[in-house]
């Protein structure tokens, strides 16, 4: 009996009983690398399993080894030892040329599907300090290194207290996510509590160091949101950090802005509090415009107001 075989973005090909995935590609002229010759030694045969993965027979006990050794998720195949027992099975090649080869045979990645990449629900979160401008141009270079990284210590020992990832730095701020090894509930209450640490942390940093040495305090904002975002690593090499990417991104980022023009230092969205078994009080409501979305989008204010008068401006609500 045939079945067909759909290659994503190739070609759709006949799959008889008994043939393996990659004896089929072969067959139908698809270039499948296979560089043991097909005799699950190697991985460079692989697939990606888009459909239909119930209709693969099970792995073998090489593409087993193989699988526990590479850490592989359970829709990556070795097509040597793959055969389809029936239609509406679709894969891809993970390599397809030499460059694909080169990223998916030399990686050093201990978990392939960093590598592939992921759909994941994530609580997003960001956090930059507020008018730190004023206290570089008056300060000398090794003191405002020397306070930041006083202040990215604090970040990180909440951060890692709750389980967050940091995904990317950019100059005094931090972009992190939480729920990688938790569902999202969980996750968004990490976030919030990581928040809360940072900010009654930064509160006791500011009165036992940066007003008695530098006659100065710092506030932050700190903005977050959950989504289904993309996760994985793009591979360029710096300290194999995941890449997160999706528009519930690009959201979270726009309610920390936000927190100077909301007067408030911890802005969450509606969606995200929701989530919370115990949600800490909110001490107001607002919606935003956002780009790129189309109605307001509903917030909560969790922080306090700013100190700074700098830094505080009236809120405005757009409901009115």
């Amino acid at each position: 009996m045939t079945h067909n075989l759909n290659f994503k973005g190739e070609k759709v090909v006949p799959v008889r009983d008994g043939q393996t995935i990659l004896q089929a590609s072969l067959d139908a002229g698809i270039p499948h690398y296979h560089a043991c010759g097909g005799k699950g030694q190697c991985t460079t045969c692989r697939v990606l399993v888009l459909e239909g993965q119930d209709k693969l027979t099970p792995p073998t006990a090489p593409e087993q080894i193989i699988k526990r050794v590479k850490k592989f998720p359970d829709n990556v195949r070795l097509a040597c030892q793959s055969q389809v027992k029936g239609d509406g099975v679709a894969v891809q090649r993970l390599i397809r040329d030499a460059v694909d080869r080169h990223i998916f045979v030399d990686e050093t990645e201990e978990n392939m599907t960093s590598v592939i990449g992921e759909s994941r629900k994530l609580a997003l979160f960001f956090i930059d300090i507020r008018d730190f401008t004023p206290f570089v141009e008056k300060s000398l270079p090794f003191d405002v290194i020397h306070v930041m990284r006083r202040i990215f210590a604090l970040y990180k020992n909440a951060i890692a207290q709750y389980d967050g990832e940091i995904i990317d730095t950019a100059g005094d701020g931090l972009y992190v996510v939480f729920g990688l090894n938790s569902k999202i509930r969980e996750a968004t209450e990490s976030a919030v509590l990581a928040g809360l640490k940072i900010l009654s942390d930064l509160r006791i940093f500011n009165n036992t160091y940066m007003r008695p040495y530098f006659n100065h305090t710092f506030e932050v904002g700190i903005g977050v949101h959950v989504g289904r975002v993309i996760v994985g690593n793009v591979g360029i090499g710096l300290s194999q950090n995941l890449t997160v990417m999706g528009f519930p991104v690009n959201i979270a980022a726009r309610l920390q802005a936000a927190t100077k023009e909301l007067n408030n230092s911890f802005v969450i969205s509606a969606v995200a509090y929701r989530l919370l078994r115990k949600p800490p009080y909110a001490v107001g409501c607002d919606y935003l415009n956002l780009k790129g979305v189309s109605t307001p989008y509903e917030v909560k204010l969790i922080g306090k107001p700013y100190e700074s008068k700098d830094a505080a401006v009236l809120a405005r609500t757009i409901q009115e």
